[in-house]
């Protein structure tokens, strides 16, 4: 005897597939949604965050993309530094926090309300330390590494582009780019994704920019600092979109963040 099949009733969802919640509704429940830097400024982000009153996950350690904050009034999504001003622009996060360097260098359209006392750091040109055309404190001008004529001594095994059209690696090719050429260098970037102190080192490239905390890995690389492009710290970035229908929320971050800057 064939046993006979019950038809689902149209319409009616799997059990299971109703069971999980989606993204949307996960949305819904948090007012608010945070985008911060994996990596360095990740724990230093979430305590300050605390510091200024704010829940935040109880498990930092997750491998979820998304935390919930403690009491759920938060949902904090852990990005790539480069894709945080991302995010905020296009409001898939209403807030986040990233490095200045970042912002400037992304160019996205996004409110700065608050410079964070954390993540200092500075991006620099740097290059081979038998290379410099003129210590520091003698050198006027910003490139001069790179526009400077080499003298008769410093001449032998120095490349031509070296003197008119230096090779620059650097994970920041857009404000490299701009600073040379404010400066009437026609330099060639090399955008790499990580140790560009390899460049000078592995003929690539002459000088490299790139971001700069205390100096010790270009000393061990043989790389001196040459010139500051752009000093950088933490900075909250907001939607434009949110900071006006969120308006109160958002202030009311800002305020408890901006107690503990001054």
């Amino acid at each position: 005897m064939t046993q006979a099949t019950v038809a689902p009733i149209r319409g009616q969802a799997r059990t299971d597939e109703r069971s999980q919640p989606s993204v949307a509704d996960r949305r819904n429940k948090q007012s608010l949604l945070f985008a911060l830097p994996k990596g360095r400024l990740a724990q230093d982000s979430l305590s300050f965050l605390e510091r200024a009153g704010l829940s935040i996950p109880t498990d930092t350690e997750s491998r979820k993309l998304i935390l919930p904050a403690a009491d759920g009034s938060i949902g904090f999504v852990m990005a790539k530094p480069r894709d945080v001003p991302t995010y905020v622009e296009h409001g898939a996060a209403d807030l986040g926090i990233c490095g200045l360097d970042v912002v400037r260098e992304t160019d996205r359209a996004v409110y700065e309300p608050l410079l964070l006392p954390f993540g200092h750091c500075r991006l620099s040109v740097a290059g081979p330390v038998e290379g410099a055309a003129a210590p520091r404190a003698e050198s006027p001008d910003a490139a001069d590494l790179a526009v400077k004529p080499a003298s008769s001594a410093q001449l032998d095994g120095t490349p031509l582009r070296y003197m008119s059209q230096p090779r620059i690696a650097t994970e920041y090719p857009r404000l490299t780019r701009q600073f040379f050429a404010e400066r009437g260098v026609n330099a060639e970037i090399i955008a790499l994704g990580g140790s560009v102190e390899l460049g000078p080192i592995l003929g690539l490239a002459d000088l490299i920019v790139d971001v700069v905390q205390t100096g010790t890995t270009l000393r061990m690389n043989g790389l001196i600092e040459i010139r500051t492009i752009l000093e950088s710290q933490a900075v909250l970035i907001v939607n434009r979109a949110s900071y006006q229908l969120k308006a109160a929320e958002i202030n009311r971050i800002i305020e408890r963040m901006r107690l503990l800057t001054t």
